[in-house]
């Protein structure tokens, strides 16, 4: 009879997993151990740094209201005009864009909050599992040995038998 013979290899990603953490859009966000995960490195460029830089300051509600104030100026103009494709044009090009663009970003930050506490959630999940499965292994190493011991019995009782059938 054979005996089970298995040998727990854990994955290379696993541990690797372990040093990086979870993937996040803030850079605030951080390994367990602290230091800032490859995916949120420090802003490298001046172009990447303005860029960011203007972003965090136009996806606030209060670029909104700036914008909607700004939009203000032009529309006595737009409707003084009497011109349909005037008015249409300054509710298309001017209100449209300048107050939607801030108010989507604030949205979208939203959105990308949530989405960083499901993905360090999940990260939480996959690393419990992970030990889950790490203590399932212990456990089918133990009734390995268990069955092992039950095989050996089983031999030296077929022996016995067999030594017993001959006499």
């Amino acid at each position: 009879m054979a005996k089970p013979s298995y040998e727990y290899n854990q994955h290379p990603h696993a541990e690797k997993r372990k040093k990086t953490g979870p993937v996040t859009t803030h850079a605030k966000s951080s390994t367990p151990t602290g230091a800032p995960s490859s995916a949120e490195a420090p802003v490298a460029s001046v172009n990447q740094r303005i860029g960011l830089g203007i972003t965090r300051r136009v996806g606030t509600m209060w670029a909104a209201y700036a914008f909607f104030a700004l939009t203000l100026v032009s529309l006595p103009a737009a409707i003084g005009s009497g011109n349909v494709i005037v008015i249409v044009s300054w509710v298309a090009q001017t209100f449209l864009q300048l107050v939607l663009l801030p108010i989507i970003i604030v949205g979208q930050n939203i959105q990308a909050a949530a989405s960083d506490r499901r993905a360090i959630a999940t990260y939480e999940d996959a690393g419990a599992i992970l030990e889950e499965a790490k203590e399932i292994q212990l456990h089918l190493g133990d009734q390995d040995q268990a069955l092992s011991n039950l095989i050996d019995r089983l031999e030296a009782l077929e022996k016995q038998v067999k030594t017993q059938l001959k006499q």
